[in-house]
């Protein structure tokens, strides 16, 4: 048995063809779609666990070294691991948001998986990160089928990290590859996710059409010009239908981080001036919500920094600010902090103001937001975005007939204007927005795997 398997930056989701159509599956209670989280009692608990409890082993020697590296602290930490210890999605977030400081969380780790200047080990923990999610999803997928499922056609993005180019996206994919084996699919193949999601758009159309996907998920955006229609319909191979391809890791979750840097954390003392009169470096106030970049996270959480940032405080003219900022050290907040303005952003879609409530020891901070400096604080995300669009465009050499919309943030009205200002008089059609994905790869391996 195969599954479309949409592991994605924000959601997952996996869909199973039923009476010739897409069937989403049920992953977290009746949810079909489970947030990319995952919480544990130390970093080091998820490979032990997939060794101890999943009976799944390491796929190499840094791999088997970073199980006994894990093995070894959580013994001298007196940490007995059971397999309720790991949890995942929903569940994960909620125990992180209760008690940040106790706990490992990760939230997104495909953001990761083309990063430049990787060690082995870091790639072997983000493969057993990858693993135990993908394992997880397998255990509830032939929960609810009561099926064993044994093959899979994973999503890919265009580009999983620009900055690394191809050599970046092999990366990646080596990581879902060894990770989905070792989870226990046997037979794993791709397929670029806005091409996954324009098959599922074209199982709806009765003429053949230029059809523009545009794809926004949490970590990327891709857009893909394709030639689709019940001419094309069915075919295995749809290389000569691919017109052009275009994506960079820009998506939902810039939005989020470009908000909360622009209008939260001035609150923690950001545009902030030193006693002598210079203005506080900006990078002290980016790296604690840079949650997709593994080097920032890194450095401000180091042992290190939380030297500089106590100098800081003695240096600023706003010191109280300051020790918001070490609160967040302190406590692990950057991840909350995002959350926070990921629901402002989702708030003002329709609304022209929202208040903030930021929950900090001693007091809980209230920023109100208004729509336009929402506006504001994603100009740069959204303008890498709407760049995006219009390469896809002008490499196909053709304009599209419509543009397919999908992908959670393809939800935002700010987002679907701008790119009907760039390409007007062009209609603008939604699918699922989390689900349109996750179908198509249903679709395609209804196709390949037959």
């Amino acid at each position: 048995m195969f599954i479309g398997f949409d592991y994605g930056t924000s959601n997952c989701s996996v869909a199973i063809m039923k009476e010739g159509k897409p069937t989403l599956l049920p992953l977290e209670g009746d949810d079909f779609y489970i947030p990319s989280t995952l919480c544990a009692p130390t970093r080091e608990s998820v490979s032990e666990h997939l060794f101890r409890h999943l009976n799944i082993k390491p796929s190499s020697e840094i791999g088997e070294q970073l199980l006994r590296k894990s093995i070894a602290f959580n013994r001298d930490e007196d940490i007995e691991l059971v397999p309720e210890d790991i949890l995942f999605g929903q569940s994960a977030l909620s125990l992180y948001l209760r008690d940040p400081r106790d706990v490992y969380y990760v939230k997104s780790p495909k953001s990761f998986l083309g990063a430049s200047g990787l060690h082995d080990i870091q790639i072997s923990f983000f493969e057993d990160l990858v693993c135990a999610m993908m394992a997880n999803i397998k255990h509830q997928a032939e929960k609810s089928t009561q099926e064993t499922i044994t093959d899979t056609v994973i999503g890919k993005p265009i580009n999983f990290n620009g900055l690394g180019g191809e050599a970046s996206n092999k990366q990646a994919e080596n990581i879902l590859i060894r990770a989905a084996t070792r989870a226990g699919f046997k037979n794993v193949m791709f397929e670029f996710e806005p091409v996954a999601a324009g098959l599922e758009y074209e199982a709806s159309l009765e003429k053949d059409q230029t059809v523009l996907v545009v794809d926004i998920g949490g970590g990327t955006t891709d857009c893909s010009l394709i030639q689709m229609g019940p001419s094309y319909r069915g075919k295995t191979d749809r290389s000569n239908t691919l017109l052009a391809h275009s994506g960079q890791r820009v998506g939902g979750n810039d939005l989020d981080i470009y908000l909360a840097f622009k209008q939260l954390m001035p609150h923690f003392g950001m545009t902030g001036s030193m006693l002598s009169g210079i203005q506080l470096p900006l990078m002290h106030f980016w790296d604690p919500i840079a949650i997709n970049n593994v080097e920032a996270q890194k450095n401000f959480y180091s042992r290190q920094n939380l030297a500089v940032l106590n100098q800081l405080k003695r240096d600023a003219q706003e010191p109280e600010k300051i020790a918001r900022l070490i609160e967040v050290y302190n406590e692990t907040l950057g991840y909350s902090l995002v959350r926070r303005a990921e629901e402002a952003k989702i708030a003002l879609s329709d609304s022209p103001d929202y208040i903030a409530n930021i929950k900090l020891l001693s007091e809980t901070l209230e920023v109100n937001i208004e729509h336009q400096q929402m506006i504001d604080a994603i100009e740069s995300p959204k303008s890498k975005m709407i760049e995006l669009v219009n390469n896809a465009v002008q490499q196909g050499g053709i304009k599209p007939d419509v543009i397919f919309m999908t992908g959670g943030s393809a939800r935002s009205p700010v987002l679907c204007q701008a790119i009907q200002q760039q390409l007007p008089n062009i209609p603008i059609v939604k699918g699922n927005d989390f689900g349109s994905v996750t179908a198509g790869l249903a679709r395609w391996g209804d196709i390949c795997f037959k």
